[in-house]
């Protein structure tokens, strides 16, 4: 391999990131609308960008369901989810996570508590901003937090399955403000506490009232959408 090509790929790895999370971002904050068409030609121009890191963030896109591909019409945005889905989508986390959750507390060792710890302590306070550029780390925290429980607990179907879901995206799409942040992390640190004190019981507890509550917020920021 040529020298220039060894230093080009990083470059365009980089970009090709870089449009990625700039075309996240138009969708989470709803700059381009649910449902709306996406433009390959359209974007290389708005982003200043050749066409092919486009097309390969929309693949990206289209991974995490932000994103559907219609045959011949190209890329749309998702829908935002309604109430039913927003019901259905927490029904099914409780009966993957509240169990596991119980798992997990009672086969914990020393290196996965210090991991949980690790992970609580990487978001501080939530952000008070309702810009997805703002809140992005959080959103990343509150994932990893719980698929390293799924993971602690050894059930490799259910993470996959929680992998695949992404919906956690869609509900902050919905309803972020810095108070559902906050009380997040809140119920987070309950709910490490749970696990750490590798009481089964209890850290099923904390998980269920941590994804009750959460369903709640983002149906009360779905009815404020409306």
């Amino acid at each position: 391999m040529a020298k220039a090509d060894i230093l080009q790929a990083p470059r365009r790895e980089i970009l090709s990131d870089n449009v990625y999370l700039q075309l996240k971002s138009l969708i989470m904050n709803g700059q381009v609308r649910p449902g709306e068409r996406m433009n390959i030609e359209d974007l290389s121009r708005r982003l200043d960008v050749s066409p092919t890191p486009v097309r390969e963030a929309l693949a990206r896109l289209e991974s995490e369901e932000l994103a559907i591909k219609l045959p011949l019409r190209g890329y749309t945005t998702t829908n935002l989810l309604d109430a039913g889905q927003i019901v259905d989508l927490y029904d099914l986390r409780l009966l993957l996570e509240v169990p596991s959750a119980g798992r997990a507390a009672g086969r914990l060792t020393d290196a996965q508590a210090n991991l949980l710890k690790e992970e609580l302590s990487s978001v501080s306070e939530a952000p008070e901003e309702t810009q997805y550029e703002s809140y992005r780390a959080f959103v990343d925290h509150d994932a990893r937090l719980h698929q390293l429980i799924l993971t602690i607990a050894g059930n490799e179907m259910v993470t996959r399955a929680f992998i695949r879901l992404h919906g956690h995206l869609h509900l902050y799409r919905l309803a972020y403000d810095g108070r559902f942040g906050e009380h997040s992390l809140t119920e987070h640190e309950h709910l490490v506490e749970a696990l750490l004190s590798r009481d089964p019981v209890a850290a099923e507890d904390a998980m269920r009232t941590h994804l009750t509550r959460a369903r709640d917020r983002v149906l009360a920021g779905f009815e404020k959408q409306e």
